[in-house]
């Protein structure tokens, strides 16, 4: 069993708050656009990190971390990229592979929008976790938190974090 905290979109930002949930969970998922790493150093001093980088990730960001990131966790497929669209308009660079290879739980970030919807037509669960920095035009930041368990996602929680000032 794996508890997760499934953040993005933090843009440079990492505060107390976000690290309480870090220290919570066994593993810590980052769907892209890190911005500052020092964001990714602070987390990964705390607990194991999976990332991929962002539109907005530099030079540095994008040597450290893939584009997409796929892996087992426990008994799921996870497949983990920044943009990557939503059940039935997924980007064009992915949308063959999740048509011929899709896996049980896609992630992505960049909209800033919390989402998680599953898709019947791929029979997988989508999980955008929105944003859990300070910029761009979200107005509540959030996170995601579940347990993956053997072939099992559960006990899925929404962390509401505030208003951004």
């Amino acid at each position: 069993m794996k508890k997760i905290l499934l953040l993005s979109d933090t843009h440079s930002y990492i505060d107390d708050t976000i690290l309480k949930y870090v220290a919570q969970s066994d593993e810590v998922w980052h769907a892209g656009d890190i911005g500052d790493l020092a964001v990714t150093d602070r987390i990964k001093k705390l607990k194991p990190l999976r990332c991929v980088y962002g539109n907005i990730d530099d030079a540095k960001a994008r040597l450290e971390f893939p584009l997409h990131n796929r892996f087992m966790c426990e008994g799921v497929d996870v497949w983990i990229t920044h943009i990557g669209g939503y059940p039935g308009k997924y980007s064009p660079n992915i949308k063959a592979e999740m048509v011929t290879n899709p896996p049980k739980l896609f992630i992505c970030g960049h909209s800033h929008i919390l989402k998680v919807i599953f898709d019947k037509k791929n029979n997988l669960l989508h999980m955008n976790p929105g944003a859990a920095g300070k910029s761009g035009y979200h107005q509540v930041r959030t996170m995601l938190r579940f347990v993956i368990e053997g072939d099992k996602i559960k006990d899925l929680e929404i962390i509401e974090i505030e208003k951004k000032s």
